[in-house]
């Protein structure tokens, strides 16, 4: 288990400022009972910061015909919608929620190439709210695996502000990949072919890379 990237910059600042703060207490409080809990939640308020920067080192599942879990989370929506940004056709929506407390690194679903990425600016409503997909910050990423393309988004949550993303269009992918990473609570949302047969239920658990979303009939070597 390593710190990721994204939050090497973060944990710095976070450090000099909680340390910061922590001298400025001891000036005023003195060695007393109210500077140790102060320290005490301060250092608490560090290590809650350190291991939400988590990036687990995994070996990706391997199965040709599966869409694998793109993060860490809970299912929260499975249910045939209509995409309209890319697809333009009925599809499979299955929605994954990350709470603060889940790894916040994105994988690809499905290896292929990518063929087609759009960074949205947006609101920030709560993640599990129905219009988050539509209207908050997100970013839409579509893979296509033997002309079988599958959809995703990273999409910023009430206290997310920053999504990064690595996804480049004409780059090839391999499956398990990290596609990049979602600060302070989120989800993703997977747009699959409406012949997928669904592996997952709403409010199961799951985790990125190692947990079957759906198998893809037309998904093959």
């Amino acid at each position: 288990m390593g710190i990721h990237k994204e939050g090497h910059g973060i944990i710095f600042k976070s450090f000099l400022l909680i340390a910061v703060i922590v001298v400025a207490l001891y000036f005023i409080l003195g060695m007393g009972n109210a500077f140790y809990i102060s320290a005490a939640a301060a250092a608490l308020l560090f290590f809650i910061i350190v291991r939400f920067f988590r990036s687990p080192k995994r070996i990706p599942v391997q199965d040709n015909s599966a869409v694998l879990a793109p993060a860490d989370g809970r299912i929260v929506i499975v249910k045939e919608v209509y995409e309209g940004e890319y697809l333009k056709r009925n599809c499979i929506q299955v929605s994954i929620f990350m709470s603060i407390f889940n790894v916040h690194v994105n994988w690809f679903p499905v290896k292929g190439v990518v063929k087609y990425y759009k960074y949205h600016p947006g609101n920030y409503l709560v993640a599990m709210h129905p219009k988050s997909s539509e209207k908050n910050e997100r970013t839409t990423i579509v893979v296509d695996r033997d002309s079988t393309p599958v959809l995703f988004r990273q999409i910023a949550g009430l206290l997310a502000r920053r999504i990064v993303c690595y996804a480049k269009e004409g780059s090839v992918i391999t499956q398990g990949e990290q596609v990049g990473f979602i600060k302070f609570g989120s989800r993703v949302d997977l747009f699959l072919p409406i012949e997928s047969r669904i592996q997952v239920t709403r409010g199961q658990k799951v985790k990125g890379t190692q947990t079957i979303i759906a198998i893809v009939p037309r998904l093959t070597e």
